[in-house]
């Protein structure tokens, strides 16, 4: 468990320059180039992570939903080497990789763990939990999952918030070539 919360804080405190950069991008209306490794046939073999920012952060823990409130409506993705790639998804093409249409390992069958970090007012760091998601659903500015928790502890409420989630891969899903703008259905830095 404890090489589990390692990873993420590693996965967290090497990206998090480029993440938000990207983010900022993404907030101010640009677009991110996607990037490609030199070997166009290595891109099948890409894992890709995801990440989204909310300006706030709500948990029901009777239901065992947390509500990403005000949740940017495009999700940066990002591979890890030897494939370097970034780009956008729309909450859409996003809440695709949950579905059948991603391929047969898509988020519904092999629901992915993430970690989420949430700053709560007054406290002198952010406040970090890993959890399973499940089961994303757009209310308004807004997306709920449900979650189970895998080490941590959520708070009830936050402000900005940032959910850091694991890869996912399989030709045909999210890291296939399409997924790296090579000619698929979702193009260059979308």
């Amino acid at each position: 468990m404890t090489n589990l919360i390692n990873s993420h804080k590693r996965l967290i405190q090497a990206g998090q320059a480029s993440i938000f950069a990207g983010l900022m991008l993404s907030m101010a209306g640009c677009s991110t180039p996607s990037k490609t490794a030199d070997n166009p046939s290595s891109s099948s073999k890409a894992q890709l992570m995801f990440v989204q920012v909310a300006q706030d952060l709500k948990v029901d823990p009777a239901t065992k939903t947390l509500r990403l409130v005000k949740v940017n409506q495009q999700t940066l993705f990002f591979s890890d080497r030897p494939v370097r790639i970034a780009g956008h998804l729309t909450m859409a093409d996003y809440l695709t990789e949950w579905t059948t249409k991603a391929g047969k390992d898509n988020f519904s069958k092999d629901p992915p763990n993430a970690t989420l970090s949430v700053y709560e007012p007054g406290q002198p760091e952010n406040t970090i939990a890993v959890v399973e998601i499940t089961n994303p659903i757009v209310e308004g500015a807004d997306l709920l999952y449900t979650y189970k928790i895998i080490n941590g502890t959520l708070p009830a409420a936050g402000g900005a918030t940032a959910l850091f989630i694991d890869s996912v891969r399989g030709v045909g899903g999210p890291a296939g070539v399409g997924h790296v703008g090579v000619g698929g259905p979702r193009g260059v830095g979308r």
